[in-house]
């Protein structure tokens, strides 16, 4: 009897123990790409000239954009929207690594960047490449980019894709953020990915 009642008990603790919820995925306000198969690492130069991949940034959350500095809208509310972003985090923005990738290398030169990137945060980035490593990398990435308004050689607008990816700081892809998302929402996020990693 004593055997069917221990018998009993254990297989009561075992269904109880399946019944329990698995624990849950962070809840994220932007779109959640953990696993995907693409953008996964990129060498680009620096505005201070200095050759840089994904892994050199590894122990911190990383957001990747690319636009150009002569953008009227989309580049600098983003740029400006993490800035606010990071001013909520506190020292945890030291966690942080914001690279801006430029689509138009035929104008945005080191010094160009130099000047505008870090004019919304101290700690950003402006990198840049060649034409054919910008494509090879636009197809890694599945962003887009192209020339439109052409008044000159020196003077036309590029449309691209807006969004920005977030690494988490294993370096894994995790979020894709729509431009337009709220410094309180690219912030939430960024401290989950810091909390959880």
């Amino acid at each position: 009897m004593t055997h069917w009642l221990r018998y009993a008990l254990v297989a009561a603790v075992v269904v109880v123990a399946g019944c329990q919820p698995k624990p849950q995925a962070p809840a994220f306000q932007a779109t959640d790409i953990t696993g995907a198969e693409f953008a996964r690492d990129f060498t680009l130069t620096d505005h201070n000239g200095q050759v840089r991949s994904l892994g050199d940034f590894r122990g911190k959350a990383v957001a990747v954009f690319f636009g150009y500095t002569h953008c009227p809208d989309v580049c600098p509310t983003t740029l400006s929207d993490f800035a606010a972003a990071l001013s909520q985090l506190g020292p945890q923005a030291e966690r942080v690594q914001v690279i801006f990738v430029t689509v138009d290398p035929l104008r945005d030169t080191p010094d160009l960047l130099k000047q505008f990137v870090p004019a919304f945060h101290p700690s950003f980035l402006g990198m840049y490449a060649d034409g054919p490593t910008l494509e090879r990398l636009a197809k890694e990435y599945k962003i887009v980019y192209q020339k439109t308004a052409e008044k000159a050689a020196d003077d036309y607008l590029i449309d691209h894709s807006a969004g920005t990816y977030v690494y988490d700081p294993a370096g894994k892809l995790r979020l894709l953020v729509p431009y337009g998302s709220s410094p309180d929402a690219i912030a939430q996020d960024l401290k989950t990915l810091l909390s959880t990693s």
